[in-house]
C-alpha cells in the first residue's frame, strides 16, 4: 500500500508541474486614497503661501480636473493644479486677498493610481486672515424653459447687493453644477448675499453678453447652520441585503440647502444683418439677428424693385424670403440692392442702417444655359431613339410640383394638407371635389380650403369629418396656378376617418395655475404634440389621443398672454415664465378616459421632470470596484 500511495503522489506532482496556468497576482487594491497631510495644514489661518501641497497615502490621479476642481474665490489667472506621485500641488498666480477664505473643492476627482478607487468628495481650505469661514449654501440650477438640469454652469455669490454687481464685479464665492444640476458653495462668511448662475462664455465672471445663460433670485441669501442628525444604515457583512444596525449620526446642516435657480438666455436684441444669400435663381433670403416690428426697405440699383417680389416673412421679420416675380429678373446673374433697416449701434440703440448688397446666382447664367442645352440634347436623343423603335411619342407637360400626402386613415382632429415649392397666385376651388360614402353611394361633401397660418405655401383642406366614414378627394388639373405660370397635375386620394372609439381622452383638473396658463402635451422626446389654454374653470381636456402612445404634460404660465413661452430679462428683473411638468406618464388606451387632478406645487420643481424625458443624464456615482469578489469566484473560493 505505501508503494501505491507513493506512486500516486509522484503522478500528481508530475501532472501539477505539467499543468501550467495563469499566475494569480494576489488581491486587488480596494482601498481609496486617504488624506495624510497638507502644507499649509487644512483650515490654516494667516496663510501667505501661494503653493499648496496635499499628500495622500498612495499614488493618485485627478480625473477631469478642469471640470471638477473648483477654486473659490474665482481667480483671474487660473491656478495650476497638478499631480506629483502621492501629492496634489496647487499654485496660485493671483495675489492672495487679505482676510479671505480660499477653498479648493476637488469633488470626486481624486482616485487611486492603480484601480481608480474614488476617494469621495474632498475639499481643502485655508484663510489669509485670522478666521476661517465655513458656511455653505447649496441647491439646483434648471433650464427655465424645460426644467433640464444644467451641468457645468457657474453659481456665485455677491456680497455687493447692487444690481450692477453681476455686470461689473467678479463673484466673491463660486461653485459649478454637476451632472444633476446641483451645486454647493463653500467657505462663506456670515452676511447677506445675492446668488446668480452664469454660463460664462468668456470666463471673466461677469454677465456681459446676452448669449450667456443667467439665473437670479428675487430674494437675498443669508447663510446659516444648525445642528442636525440623520440615520445611517450599517449592512450585514455576510448578508449584504440584511440590515445590521441603524445608527444616528450628528452633523452640521448648512442652510439654505434647497436654492432653486431657473436659468435662461435673454432674447437677442442686438440687431444686424446676419444672412444675405441667393440659394437659387428664383429667390433670395435676408436673415437678421433679432426680431423687428417692420420689414426692411429695398431699392433695386440694377433693376426696378416695384412689384418685383412676393414676400414670405416669419413672425418677427427676422427671416424673410423674397420670390422674384419676373422670370427675366430670375436669370440675372447679380442683383444689386440698397437695403435700409434698423441696426444696433455701439451704445445699444437702434439706428437707421443702409447697406448695398450684391446677391449673385450660385451658377452663372452662361453655365445654366450650357446645362440646359446639354439637357435638351439628351431629350432629343431619347426622342429619336424612341422614334426609331416606333414608340408612340407623348407630349410632356410640365407641372408645378404638388405635395399632397394623404394616409389611408385620417385623424378626426386633423385636416388634409397640400403644399408647393413656389408661391401660388391663383386657386380655382371649383376644381377640388370631396365625396363621402353614404349607403354604398358616393355623395358630394362640403369643404373649405385656406392658407396655413404658419407654414408658407401650405394649404389646409377642412371638412366636417364623420367618424368612421370613407372619403375620396380629387384635385383637378389647372386648380392651382404657380408664380411662374405652371399648373398642378390632377390627383385623387381615398381615405377613411378614424372612429371615436379609436381614441383615448385625458381630462385635467389643475390647481395653482396662473390666469393665462397653457398646457402642452409632449411625446417621449419632449416635443410638443398639442397645446391648449387652461379654461376659466381650471380644466384642460385633450381628445383624440392615439392609443399605445406615451404622453407627458408640461404647463407654462403665459403671464403676458401672448400664446408662447417668454424668456426673462435681468435688467428688468423679470424672470422667465414659470414652467411645470406633471411627474407622470400616460400610456393611452383606445376608448378609455383618464381624469387627473394636478397640483403644480405638490412636487418640488427639480423633481417634476421624469428622468426618461431628461436629455442631461446624471453621471454614475463612483464606487469601489470590489474586484476581489470576482477574484475569489475565479479561484473557487467563497
Amino acid at each position: 500500500m505505501p508503494k501505491i500511495i507513493f506512486v500516486l503522489l509522484v503522478c500528481l506532482g508530475i501532472y501539477a508541474c505539467a499543468s501550467t496556468g495563469s499566475p494569480d497576482g494576489g488581491p486587488y487594491d480596494e482601498m481609496p486614497p486617504k488624506f495624510v497631510r497638507a502644507t499649509p495644514e487644512p483650515n490654516a489661518t494667516n496663510n501667505t503661501r501661494k503653493k499648496i501641497s496635499i499628500e495622500f497615502d498612495e499614488f493618485i490621479q485627478l480625473e477631469r480636473a478642469s471640470e471638477k476642481v473648483i477654486i473659490s474665490p474665482p481667480q483671474q489667472e487660473t491656478p495650476e493644479v497638478r499631480v506629483n506621485g502621492k501629492r496634489v500641488q496647487v499654485e496660485f498666480f493671483d495675489s492672495l486677498r487679505a482676510n479671505t477664505t480660499y477653498t479648493i473643492d476637488f469633488g470626486d476627482a481624486i482616485v487611486d493610481n492603480n484601480e481608480g478607487n474614488p476617494m469621495g468628495n474632498f475639499s481643502y481650505a485655508f484663510a489669509t486672515g485670522d478666521v476661517i469661514d465655513s458656511l455653505q449654501v447649496s441647491g439646483t440650477v434648471l433650464n427655465a424653459e424645460n426644467l433640464e438640469p444644467i451641468k457645468g454652469i457657474q453659481v456665485g455669490l455677491h456680497k455687493n447687493l447692487s444690481d450692477t454687481a453681476l455686470t461689473s464685479l467678479p463673484f466673491d464665492r463660486i461653485s459649478r453644477t454637476d451632472s444633476r444640476g446641483e451645486f454647493t458653495i463653500r467657505g462663506i462668511a456670515p452676511g447677506q448675499y445675492r446668488i446668480y448662475a452664469l454660463m460664462d462664455g468668456n470666463q471673466n465672471y461677469l454677465f456681459d453678453s446676452k448669449t450667456e445663460a443667467i439665473a437670479f433670485t428675487d430674494s437675498l441669501v443669508i447663510p446659516s447652520s444648525i445642528p442636525s442628525s440623520r440615520q445611517d444604515t450599517v449592512w450585514n457583512e455576510k448578508d449584504t441585503a440584511a440590515i445590521d444596525t441603524i445608527i444616528r449620526v450628528d452633523y452640521t446642516r448648512f442652510l439654505p440647502d434647497n436654492i432653486l435657480l431657473r436659468a435662461f438666455k435673454e432674447e437677442a436684441t442686438m440687431q444686424y444683418l446676419r444672412i444675405k444669400e441667393r440659394p437659387n435663381t428664383k429667390q433670395f433670403v435676408l436673415a437678421f439677428s433679432a426680431k423687428a416690428d417692420t420689414l426692411p426697405t429695398l431699392k433695386g440699383l440694377n433693376f426696378d424693385e416695384k412689384d418685383a417680389f412676393i414676400i414670405e416673412a416669419r413672425t418677427g421679420n427676422d427671416s424673410i424670403v423674397y420670390w422674384l416675380k419676373d422670370s427675366t429678373l430670375c436669370e440675372k446673374d447679380t442683383l444689386i440692392i440698397q437695403l435700409d433697416y434698423l441696426a444696433t449701434d455701439t451704445l445699444g440703440k437702434l439706428v437707421p442702417q443702409r447697406d448695398t448688397i450684391k446677391l449673385q446666382n450660385k451658377i452663372p447664367r452662361a453655365r445654366r444655359l450650357a446645362m440646359k442645352e446639354e439637357a435638351d440634347k439628351e431629350k432629343e436623343k431619347e426622342r429619336r431613339r424612341r422614334e426609331r423603335k416606333g414608340d408612340t411619342l407623348s407630349v410632356e407637360t410640365e407641372f408645378i410640383p404638388m405635395h399632397f400626402d394623404v394616409s389611408g386613415m385620417l385623424d378626426l382632429n386633423k385636416n388634409l394638407l397640400v403644399n408647393f415649392d413656389e408661391p401660388i397666385v391663383d386657386i380655382d376651388t371649383s376644381r377640388i371635389h370631396l365625396s363621402v360614402m353614404v349607403d354604398s353611394v358616393w355623395q358630394q361633401a362640403p369643404l373649405l380650403i385656406r392658407p396655413d397660418s404658419v407654414v408658407p405655401r401650405q394649404y389646409e383642406i377642412l371638412a366636417p369629418w364623420e367618424p368612421g366614414a370613407e372619403y375620396e378627394i380629387s384635385i383637378d388639373s389647372l386648380c392651382f396656378k404657380g408664380l411662374y405660370g405652371l399648373y398642378n397635375n390632377k390627383d385623387k386620394k381615398s381615405f377613411k376617418v378614424k372612429k371615436l372609439e379609436d381614441y383615448g381622452t385625458l381630462y385635467l383638473n389643475i390647481v395653482g395655475a396662473g390666469p393665462h396658463a397653457i398646457v402642452q402635451l409632449l411625446d417621449g422626446a419632449d416635443r410638443v404634440v398639442r397645446e391648449q389654454a387652461v379654461s376659466s374653470k381650471n380644466t384642460c381636456d385633450f381628445y383624440f389621443l392615439q392609443p399605445s402612445t406615451k404622453y407627458y404634460i408640461r404647463l407654462f404660465n403665459d403671464d403676458n398672454n401672448n400664446g408662447k413661452w417668454d424668456t426673462g430679462n435681468f435688467a428688468e428683473k423679470r424672470q422667465a415664465e414659470e414652467v411645470f411638468y406633471f411627474p407622470k406618464v400616460w400610456e393611452m388606451k383606445a376608448n378609455f378616459e383618464f381624469e387627473e387632478t394636478w397640483d403644480l406645487h405638490a412636487v418640488p420643481l427639480e423633481k417634476q421632470k421624469l428622468d426618461e424625458l431628461k436629455k442631461q443624464k446624471p453621471d454614475a456615482n463612483k464606487k469601489i470596484k470590489e474586484r476581489n469578489k470576482e477574484r475569489a469566484q475565479r479561484l473557487g473560493r467563497t
